[in-house]
């Protein structure tokens, strides 16, 4: 029986895809973004969570197939009532391939809506053999500027913009994609690296909608209880003007841009 490391499953979650989800969150993930806001996704193990010095828990457990969908199938009547279904996301669902396709090709199965939540950073062949199962994806953009993207990510960005340039080119995802971009003041929120995803999106005839995800500092406390080091504190949120300036700059070529979600 195939099984997989999880953190989290989300009942009735809105913002990861068309209608009401479950997202099930994989632990595990290439990327070490600087305001990344689950660092307890990055681990692919399963880890101890500490707080106040005192051990309270273990983020991450074992769950087979089987069990992902006893919970997902409680709620196929709202899937079904709003065009929902599952999301699997993370950290980074590729990383654990074989649990993934096991589970997408079961949620086909039952005739459940697919959404993958995505970074990109993954390997063509993997892509290509899951997408016969893939309804619609979400895929961060997050720096164009390949030394930029190593500096605050960890990793080169050319496999990212590559495997989404090959996604574009399919027709079946030129709507089925949901770009979502972090806007992190100072890092990500430039007029240079907007300008450069934007031109991407246009050359690629992109033409599903954009997410802009306003930086959110709530997850800093999280790094303290799992010993990591937190390197944005001194980051504050983008303000409501700066955020609606963005949007505006990405609609003067896009039909649908949004804040959040």
């Amino acid at each position: 029986m195939v099984s997989g490391i999880i953190f989290d499953i989300k009942k009735f979650a809105i913002h990861d895809g068309p209608g009401i989800r479950t997202t099930v969150f994989f632990k595990g993930c290439p990327l070490k973004c600087w305001w990344c806001h689950n660092p307890e996704s990055q681990n692919p193990t399963p880890q101890k969570y500490i707080s106040g010095f005192k051990v309270n828990e273990t983020i991450g457990r074992i769950i087979s197939v089987k069990e992902v969908f006893k919970e997902v199938e409680k709620d196929i009547i709202y899937y079904d009532e709003s065009g929902g279904g599952v999301t699997f996301s993370g950290g980074e669902p590729f990383m654990q391939p074989k649990f993934l396709a096991a589970l997408l090709s079961q949620a086909k199965l039952l005739e459940i809506n697919t959404v993958v939540d995505t970074s990109g950073y993954v390997a063509w062949k993997l892509i290509k053999s899951m997408l016969s199962y893939i309804d619609f994806f979400l895929y961060d953009l997050k720096l164009f500027d390949s030394k930029l993207h190593y500096k605050y990510i960890g990793i080169d960005n050319s496999i990212i913009l590559g495997n989404l340039k090959k996604l574009l080119q399919l027709m079946d995802y030129r709507q089925n994609i949901n770009i979502r971009i972090p806007i992190i003041p100072t890092i990500t929120d430039t007029s240079e690296n907007l300008t450069q995803i934007r031109d991407f999106l246009i050359q690629n005839n992109f033409s599903g909608k954009i997410n802009l995800l306003p930086y959110n500092p709530l997850g800093e406390r999280k790094y303290e209880d799992l010993g990591m080091y937190y390197k944005l504190g001194y980051i504050q949120p983008p303000s409501s003007e700066k955020m609606e300036e963005i949007r505006d700059f990405f609609l003067e070529r896009f039909n649908q841009c949004i804040i959040g979600g």
